[in-house]
């Protein structure tokens, strides 16, 4: 019988990756300076934004980014009930309106990587809902907030008070 060796791995904290290449994520700022006029030039209501935001971040389990965005999307006029069903959202009724439905299920879609086919009628719907500007402007913000949850759930980054 042969004994293993044992190589212990002394575990380290993953640097931030934002802080160590700043100008990478200066640049994914911009995107979101750059998304917030988006909105408001196509009138895509915040509330929208900010659900699908935090939805996102839930599958995602980016504690820091919604830690961000839960107080934001309450700010916005995102109720507190809203918050509290939308990880059950398929089994909610009467708690979100059709736009808020469809911020929400983009948000999955996107986060998990639609198959085509499923996508294109996803597309279809939400455009019966949405301008076609509108429509991207928030497909643009979930691809942005997963890249956001990305970095933070990768640096570890912690989260951040709520205010009182």
């Amino acid at each position: 019988m042969t004994e293993q060796i044992s190589n212990p791995v002394t575990p380290v904290k993953p640097p931030y990756i934002d802080q160590v290449l700043p100008d990478v994520y200066n640049a994914m700022e911009g995107v979101a300076v750059a998304l917030g006029k988006a909105y408001d030039d196509v009138e895509l209501p915040r509330t929208l934004v900010e659900l699908a935001y935090v939805r996102a971040s839930q599958l995602n389990g980016c504690a820091t980014c919604l830690s961000v965005h839960v107080p934001r999307a309450l700010q916005a006029g995102v109720s507190q009930r809203q918050i509290d069903m939308l990880p059950a959202w398929r089994h909610s009724q009467r708690v979100f309106s059709e736009q808020e439905l469809m911020a929400i299920r983009l948000a999955e879609t996107i986060t998990r990587l639609p198959e085509s086919a499923d996508y294109y009628a996803l597309i279809g719907e939400a455009l019966t809902l949405f301008t076609k500007e509108q429509l991207v402007a928030l497909e643009w913000g979930i691809i942005s907030i997963n890249a956001f949850n990305r970095v933070s759930v990768v640096s570890q980054h912690p989260t951040r008070k709520y205010p009182r």
